[in-house]
């Protein structure tokens, strides 16, 4: 069995960079005086038909210790954290919390001992309110009005702004997040488990959540931290293991590491960033004129006079704070809402009129939407995979006369996981049976390989590893050089520089001007994210990109 544990007084000194914590760590003495873990894992092994989930895994928690958890999609990473919250039961292995053994039957019985997580799929009835859902997963004896105040103060408090009477249904997903973690917050654990806290969140929020985490490690809560941003977990984890294949390969002290050193570790190579060549903008391929869209219900948000003008074979981003439009956005190009159709003229692809068309018509016109919700939007999760690309590949391959030609669509489905690197059992494998990061990489390879005109993107790499996220950004950018044009929504800024060739903000359901990437910055971005761009800098933009676009043509 692996010994795992980080004081050097437990077991000889860890690999290379690996050393005591930076911040100050309580320290819990038995009667001998020896330490007393939070959590412990040994030996922890889970199987499941054709793939062991995890291997023999080991590790250990102390308290107030923030403790990363850093591996591939597909490594068991999200798997051992249902184990230690009792939502998953393992083949093998034992369970310590506080220096006793427990068997976690159930999230319940997790709860009661102090045991409180956050999972990457949200947990939550969208038919319910926010309280109302924070409610349900409190122990009895709160009244619903006591839990709406104390949601308040919380949000308050740690900066995660949300309307507690708001129904879940009208949420974005970062704002279901938002839900998520305040209630997490508010069962008070002693160990806190976090997988992929920030995939949605604004850079200014993330630092406001890394406040929180730091204050709740200072009263001695340990914070089980799973992340793919290898930037967060130097800046904020005391200590990191390193998993790859269900096996722990490593551990190391993150602040001792670069970037480049801890993706070596954890994918077991260099990771080559996309190669780029300058954009060749063509003819305007989607185009919105003074769109007005009033909210869809009282806690939506309205369009206002959105203008936007997109180019064949070049990428725009968008940016913005979760809530701020971007769902509205993303229903009125993918055409979801029936209920509440564009003006025919309002919304164009080559000059021809989208806005009454049905979603299905849209993507025969060549439009194609991959939306930031995997499960449910993206894709069905009790259908297999090869049943999910049948929803948006129905061509003459797959479908004769009516009839569903199954051997082509599960070779397509095929195609997809061998070009993307999707770790699944095959076509024949459900949606809901793959990890975030994998589904993700399915849905993109699913419309990129559908070879559209035009692509709407949201959250392209939300919860994908940094070998995946360059793949698909990679994949992207190949499109792009093939004349696609794409619109990417994106609260990654780091993406957006990296892929976009020109960025725009959306607030409060206003679209800013789009700068050339090359004459934005980060500072600039980010005040646009609180809706600060006035007349003189969005004429400036203008002219900017007039002028990008003059000197493309020629």
């Amino acid at each position: 069995m692996q010994n795992l544990g980080c004081a050097r007084a437990a077991r000889p000194a860890c690999r290379r960079g690996s050393r005591a914590p930076r911040a100050a760590t309580p320290r819990v003495l038995n009667k001998t005086h020896t330490m007393v873990w939070r959590l412990e894992l040994e030996g922890i092994t889970k199987r499941y038909p054709g793939v062991v989930a995890n291997d023999g895994v080991s590790l250990r928690v102390a308290p107030g210790q923030i403790h990363a958890v850093l591996g591939e999609n597909g490594a068991g990473k999200s798997t051992l954290m249902k184990i230690i919250f009792g939502a998953v039961q393992p083949d093998a292995g034992a369970i310590r919390l506080n220096g006793d053994v427990v068997q976690m039957r159930n999230p319940h019985m997790a709860r009661a001992l102090g045991v409180s997580m956050v999972f990457q799929h949200f947990s939550l009835f969208d038919t319910l309110s926010v309280a109302e859902n924070v409610w349900l997963g409190l122990d009895p004896g709160s009244t619903l009005a006591q839990v709406t105040q104390r949601i308040g103060e919380v949000a308050a408090g740690y900066g995660l702004d949300i309307d507690p009477a708001r129904p879940v249904h009208t949420l974005s997903v970062g704002e279901r997040q938002r839900v998520e973690i305040i209630r997490a917050l508010l069962t008070r654990p002693q160990l806190l488990i976090l997988d992929e806290p920030t995939s949605v969140l604004a850079p200014q929020a993330v630092q406001r959540l890394f406040d929180t985490l730091r204050k709740l490690a200072a009263t001695g809560c340990s914070i089980l931290y799973i992340s793919h941003k290898l930037d967060e977990i130097r800046a904020l984890c005391h200590h990191c293991t390193v998993m790859r294949a269900g096996r722990v390969v490593g551990e190391v002290d993150p602040a001792g590491e670069s970037n480049a050193s801890l993706s070596r570790l954890m994918i077991g190579a260099d990771i080559a960033p996309p190669s780029r060549k300058p954009a060749q903008p063509g003819a305007v391929a989607l185009e919105l004129k003074g769109l007005n869209q009033p909210a869809a219900d009282p806690y939506g948000v309205a369009l206002q006079n959105v203008n936007l003008q997109l180019r064949a074979g070049e990428i725009l981003g968008i940016a913005g704070v979760s809530g701020n439009g971007q769902q509205e956005l993303l229903a009125v190009l993918s055409g979801e809402d029936a209920r509440r159709p564009v003006p025919a003229d309002a919304l164009r692809l080559f000059g021809q009129d989208l806005g009454g068309m049905a979603p299905g018509r849209r993507r025969r016109a060549g439009l194609r939407v991959v939306p930031e919700e995997r499960l449910g939007r993206g894709a069905v999760p009790a259908m297999d995979l090869a049943a999910n690309t049948l929803l948006t590949h129905a061509d003459a391959q797959s479908v004769r006369a009516g009839w569903i030609r199954w051997p082509a669509v599960a070779a397509k489905a095929r195609g997809i996981i061998a070009r993307f690197g999707v770790r699944a059992a095959g076509p024949q494998a459900l949606a809901q049976s793959l990890s975030g990061g994998n589904l993700q990489k399915f849905i993109m390879g699913r419309e990129i390989s559908g070879e559209p005109r035009a692509l709407v993107v949201a959250q392209p790499t939300w919860g994908v590893d940094v070998g995946a996220a360059a793949q698909i950004r990679g994949e992207l950018l190949a499109l792009r050089d093939r004349g696609c044009a794409l619109l990417v929504i994106s609260e990654e800024l780091d993406e957006l520089f990296e892929i976009a060739d020109r960025i725009a903000v959306i607030a409060r359901g206003r679209l800013s001007p789009a700068l050339p990437i090359a004459e934005a910055s980060v500072e600039q971005v980010g005040q646009w994210m609180s809706g600060l761009w006035d007349a003189a800098a969005a004429a400036q933009a203008v002219a900017a990109g007039h002028e990008e676009v003059d000197r493309a043509a020629a």
